[in-house]
């Protein structure tokens, strides 16, 4: 399993500069690319090849004077820009064609100098190394200093160097794990967990368990407000709105970061504790259009259940998710009754049939569980399987047809 271990860079000023020129040639050369590629497909012709991308823009372009300055960053950073191109190309074909998960991908842009992220790769072809000291030396740039947090357990076969919006460098490792090094790492257990995700409550576990929701971005609006205002008071341009600027997105970096370290423990947590976890497929990107969307960015539901995925994946666990139209909240976890569906402002309801109190969240933390472990026992369907439309439902509503049109 490949995974990206991210650390902290600490570049000299000189550093910096030769970062800065590397960003900038690697921009410009994905930059040509797309040219390239929207100039063939404006004049009908068929798409230029990498081959042809890599001789044209790179091994040609450095011998003349408005591109000699290529010569000065490692090659192979400007070859992963060509790669990255035909990524983002096939990502958005494969996108149009129907044959991709996940949302639609929109067509390659051109990259700015002002976009939020700035970023770099090197492959093993860039001899880059980590020295006996602990420091970063790539070509053509140096010897970077590293904040290590912890060691790498393989060999990494690439690193992206990267900066953000509010300044800050990272070395980003690709490395391969050993299935048997993680298995041995997590202990042995045979607990399983539902988990019910909420906003007055981060996360119900089907234990009784309730972890409150930090509300890491609520707790740093007053600085946000304060940071933001004074960045509109700037002037457009001014070095004073650009110390303003990296002032605001270092404030929302801080709450990024400290939210992101929230969900990586607590997501260790409970894939160390239980052999199987479950939890509610949410429709976060509808839910985000509600007058609720502040208050769901703010606690993240989707990264946390990615964080679960993986690391259910890494060591060995099992991670199901449920569908989101399951009655979790209607059905009576003692008797099993059907009450309905209930309005938000009810956290806690009385079963008709059986008389048993329920705590709202966690009674749906006992049915994901118990719909999960009935997926994993014996690969029963979380949501029904698409049928053919009857034929009164099918086509569109919005059009008439027969004699109502005529």
């Amino acid at each position: 399993m490949q995974l990206r271990y991210v650390f902290r860079l600490d570049p000299t000023p000189g550093q910096r500069i030769a970062l800065a020129r590397a960003f900038g040639c690697a921009r410009v050369v994905y930059n040509d690319a797309v040219a390239a590629r929207e100039r063939a497909r404006a004049a009908g012709q068929p798409f230029p090849t990498a081959a042809v991308l890599s001789k044209t823009l790179l091994t040609e372009a450095k011998k003349t004077s408005e591109r000699h300055w290529l010569g000065e960053v490692s090659a192979v950073v400007l070859q992963q820009a060509l790669r990255d191109v035909e990524t983002a190309y096939r990502n958005f074909f494969t996108s149009l064609k129907g044959r991709r998960k996940g949302p639609k991908v929109g067509a390659p842009r051109f990259k700015s100098r002002k976009d939020a992220r700035q970023a770099i790769r090197f492959t093993a072809n860039a001899r880059w190394k980590i020295t006996a000291t602990g420091r970063l030396n790539l070509p053509k740039i140096g010897e970077v200093r590293v904040k290590w947090s912890r060691s790498l357990p393989a060999v990494p076969s690439s690193v992206t160097v990267t900066k953000d919006a509010a300044g800050r460098y990272f070395a980003s490792f690709v490395v391969d794990t050993d299935p048997a090094a993680d298995a041995a790492r997590m202990p042995d257990t045979d607990r399983t967990v539902g988990i019910d995700l909420g906003l007055t409550h981060f996360a119900v576990l089907s234990d009784g368990t309730k972890i409150d929701s930090p509300r890491f971005l609520r707790r740093a609006e007053k600085k946000l407000k304060k940071a933001q205002r004074e960045l509109s008071r700037k002037q457009k341009g001014s070095k004073n709105r650009a110390k303003a600027r990296l002032k605001v997105a270092r404030a929302h970096a801080r709450v990024a970061d400290a939210r992101r370290e929230f969900h990586h423990q607590l997501s260790t947590k409970v894939i160390r504790e239980n052999q199987a976890v479950a939890v509610e497929d949410l429709a976060v990107g509808g839910l985000a259009r509600t007058r609720l969307a502040k208050s769901i960015h703010d606690a993240g539901w989707s990264q946390f259940v990615t964080m679960l995925a993986y690391k259910a994946a890494r060591y060995g666990r099992t991670f199901v998710k449920v569908g989101r139209f399951e009655p979790t909240s209607q059905v009576c976890s003692a008797c099993g009754h059907r009450d309905g569906p209930k309005p938000l402002n009810v956290r806690e309801w009385t079963c008709t049939a059986c008389g048993t109190v329920h705590d709202r969240d966690h009674n749906a933390a006992i049915n994901i569980k118990a719909v999960g472990l009935a997926v994993t026992a014996c690969g029963a369907q979380v949501r029904p399987e698409r049928i053919p439309a009857q034929r009164g439902e099918a086509g569109s509503h919005g059009i008439r047809t027969g004699a109502s049109a005529a």
